[in-house]
């Protein structure tokens, strides 16, 4: 009796497990779902991020499908810049490994808009893409 108990906290364990990755695979088939609309797209934990001619599309990703969807409009953007806990990258060649990555965006009626990345490393890639694309002024990384 006493061998079985010691075993239920790791049954536990692996039923949460499981139930986690079978949340993250739902997660993912609704957004390949939605990212089907978009030229381009990015998933990751913080946001679902889609580009499709000048307009920008993101949102939470769920099971049900991606909610708290926010449009941006490229043309209106007045600077953009990545980065890391709300702070401007000077240098995108010496990312900090930890903190809120995002590449945040002014837009020209002062608005700002900021999207969420895991990696830092992503978000310099879409932040690169995003400049050679369309011209963004903003901060060019030291690079």
């Amino acid at each position: 009796m006493i061998h079985g108990l010691m075993w239920l906290p790791l049954l536990g364990l692996f039923v949460g497990l499981a139930w986690a990755g079978w949340n993250e695979y739902r997660k993912l088939e609704a957004y390949k779902i939605w990212a089907q609309q978009f030229e381009r797209a990015k998933y990751d934990i913080y946001a679902a991020l889609g580009q499709q001619g000048d307009l920008l599309t993101w949102g939470l990703p769920t099971r049900q499908g991606i909610v708290e969807i926010h449009t941006l409009n490229l043309k209106t953007v007045k600077q953009a810049a990545v980065e890391v806990d709300a702070q401007p990258v000077e240098n995108l060649a010496q990312l900090p490994r930890k903190g809120r990555f995002t590449i945040g965006f002014t837009l020209t009626d002062g608005d700002r808009k900021s999207i969420p990345f895991t990696e830092g490393e992503m978000a310099c890639q879409w932040f690169a893409f995003l400049q050679k694309q369309w011209n963004l002024s903003g901060m060019d990384g030291g690079q």
